[in-house]
């Protein structure tokens, strides 16, 4: 089993969809996974902005979050988020961790594979 931690640093699709389709498939292989949402990323992980992100031929981005979160796979948004998008914890889809940066880099320690969008 290998650890997968993947960030993302950008709301738009071209940055969203690739941590949730590289991530579900690799909690869906038994891999552990941790992705990380940085200032620039985090506005995705607010209520209702998935449901907008449709891009022909990518599956569902919903799904695809969902699925992550089933699988064990960790969600969590860097706390200076909260400040820099003038955002709080309740606007965040159910399941996203706040934590800060050091939290992120010691859940990743032993990460065996890293991506960054």
């Amino acid at each position: 089993m290998a650890k997968v931690a993947i960030t993302c640093n950008g709301s738009e699709p071209g940055n969203v969809f690739p941590p949730f389709i590289l991530g579900s498939s690799a909690v869906a292989s038994g891999d552990e996974l941790v992705l990380f949402f940085i200032p620039g990323g985090a506005p995705a992980l607010v209520k209702g902005k998935m449901e907008t992100m449709k891009v022909k031929g990518l599956p569902d981005l919903v799904e695809l979050y969902e699925g992550v979160r089933e699988l064990g796979g960790r969600i969590l948004v860097c706390e200076l988020a909260l400040d820099a998008k003038d955002l709080k914890k309740e606007d965040f889809r159910e399941g996203v961790e706040i934590v800060g940066a050091t939290t992120f880099l010691n859940e990743i320690k032993d990460a065996t594979i890293t991506f960054s969008f």
